[in-house]
């Protein structure tokens, strides 16, 4: 945790504490670089300042995802601004969860407690990946069919090695085949994840709904295709759809919420993503031609 403010720090703390978390703290940017670095294995959320002299928490995010040595660790900006441009600019910079000050504890503790899960699914993530590196760069094209969230684990890793930034395309691959399991077979929407999410309920009740009749033989369509240097993922659920367009990007207003941050990453990471008008079919595209104004 980083904040030049000692008393919000040691508030923060505090309450942190009492949850269960173990803590690390800095008062400013050049010492929690310091921290990061020499820890960054051991950490799985960042809780960033971001006004603070010398280096703010802006430069310090920038730093850690423009660093390949080291482990992506979620990153939590409490921030007092709500401009649409700030947010971008902290997106830009790969913060994608934020607490508004003052900051409240309800909200508090559910942020950190998403980032947390997205910390461990990262982390379980890369290590499946790791297991299936041979021969990737032969494949020109293969289809897949899956039903439930393990499937998806499962193949967001075989697929992500078959890019050239598989590290970069593994969350958000994993994100896409999920948002299409919960909104696309099982009917999920916004609103309602976000109430699953709060109470634990979320994986349970995905489980519980693909086994209801009408879901029980729906399946998600994946088509990963490779021609010269552009590489394609097609994923098509044939549901009823969803807005899409309110997703591509982090709305300031939904910067708090507990989940909808994967579409937005997605177009972010890829060089293209392309959704049908109905919105129950995506193509994500990497170009290797096209070089991206985000670096991490």
């Amino acid at each position: 945790m980083v904040d030049d403010n000692r008393t919000a720090l040691i508030l923060t703390q505090e309450h942190l504490l009492k949850q269960g978390y173990k803590i690390l703290t800095a008062m400013n940017g050049a010492k929690a670089k310091e921290i990061i670095a020499k820890e960054h294995f051991n950490i799985d959320v960042i809780i960033l300042d971001r006004i603070m002299p010398d280096m703010d928490g802006i430069e310090v995010a920038k730093w850690l995802n423009n660093s390949f040595s080291l482990t992506k660790i979620p990153i939590v900006m409490q921030t007092g601004a709500k401009k649409p441009e700030d947010i971008k600019e902290g997106i830009d910079a790969g913060v994608f969860y934020y607490l508004t000050k003052p900051v409240e504890q309800r909200v508090l503790k559910s942020v950190i407690a998403a980032a947390i899960k997205e910390s461990n699914r990262l982390k379980n993530l890369t290590s499946g990946m790791y297991g299936h590196k041979t021969c990737f760069k032969l494949i020109r094209e293969m289809s897949f069919y899956i039903h439930n969230l393990d499937e998806a684990e499962y193949l967001s890793c075989f697929v992500a090695n078959c890019f050239p930034n598989a590290n970069e395309v593994l969350p958000a691959i994993y994100e896409l085949l999920v948002n299409a399991i919960e909104h696309g077979v099982c009917g999920i929407s916004y609103e309602n994840k976000g109430n699953l999410v709060s109470t634990g309920s979320w994986r349970d009740v995905i489980s519980k709904k693909l086994t209801e009749n009408k879901n029980v033989n729906k399946q998600v369509k994946v088509i990963y295709t490779h021609s010269e240097n552009r590489y394609y993922l097609k994923i098509s659920d044939g549901g009823e759809g969803f807005e899409w367009q309110k997703y591509l990007a982090v709305d300031p207003g939904r910067a708090a919420d507990n989940h909808g941050r994967g579409i937005a990453r997605a177009n972010l990471i890829f060089d293209e993503l392309q959704y049908n008008k109905k919105g129950n079919e995506v193509i994500a595209v990497i170009d290797k031609t096209i070089e991206k104004d985000i670096e991490w």
